[in-house]
């Protein structure tokens, strides 16, 4: 059973710092694990920081000792919204820059979201993984293509298919993260970032960011295809019932391979 959301607590914060925009996930207690709800409420805010010309940079953080664990597996995939797509983020078309400030884990659909900003500050103890096929899924937000896209293709390749998690540390030198911060950190590290971004012309940051985008985002309809495609492969699958039924029961799965 569903944990019920603590009653009056907003389930995303802003702050403005400036010409900055805070956008911080508050739904710790299920992980950060992105609803409905939750997805609303990041589409508020990141409407807010493409609409509002008084703001030039965004800052995506989220609280307690987690970034985000991703989909809310009870919201069923109903966390997709009009501009923004899933959360809010994945497949929204943005002009201004926005920096990922990761404590503890982004973990599949938070990763994702991670792969979704355009800088990355962490603190030494982030965690970034895609643990989908370990519940018998693969990760649908991207990250089939644009984790190869951002991270060597073999290193990709490793979180992919074993699951695995790797480090600040490892993710810093594979050129994921730009800063490594000391533990509580990352917050001040990604507006200090922000902020050094503001300090250039708003009109030439968002036309350079528009077109590095449109040059990278290039082979995108044909990573969604493929992503479709591994999708409606593993949703017809015995294995794909078992992961879930096992993650739920907490036990270990057992997989038939059909």
């Amino acid at each position: 059973m569903a944990q019920p959301e603590p009653p009056g607590e907003p389930l995303v914060r802003t702050e403005r710092h400036g010409r900055v925009l805070v956008v911080r996930m508050c739904r710790a207690h299920r992980r950060n694990a992105v609803d409905r709800r939750l997805a609303d409420a990041l589409e508020a805010a990141f409407n807010t920081l493409e609409d509002d010309p008084e703001l030039w940079a965004g800052v995506l953080t989220g609280s307690g000792e987690v970034f985000s664990a991703g989909s809310d597996l009870n919201a069923v995939g109903d966390y997709v919204t009009e501009r923004g797509g899933e959360y809010g983020l994945i497949r929204r078309h943005r002009r201004k820059p926005l920096v990922a400030a990761v404590e503890g884990a982004a973990l599949g659909g938070g990763m994702e979201l991670v792969l979704a900003c355009d800088l990355v500050v962490a603190a030494s103890n982030a965690r970034f993984g895609l643990p989908e096929v370990r519940l018998g899924l693969v990760p649908t937000c991207a990250g089939l293509f644009r984790g190869p896209r951002a991270l060597p293709v073999n290193l990709a390749r490793e979180m992919v298919l074993t699951g695995d998690p790797v480090d600040a540390a490892r993710a810093h030198a594979a050129g994921l993260v730009n800063r490594v911060t000391e533990e509580g950190e990352a917050l001040a590290g990604a507006l200090e970032l922000a902020a050094r971004v503001c300090e250039n012309a708003p009109v030439a940051v968002q036309a350079s960011l528009v077109a590095m985008d449109a040059w990278l985002s290039g082979a995108d309809a044909l990573g969604w295809r493929a992503t479709e495609e591994a999708t409606r492969t593993v949703m017809a699958s015995e294995d794909r019932h078992e992961g879930v039924a096992a993650f739920l029961d907490k036990r270990p799965p057992r997989w038939t391979g059909r």
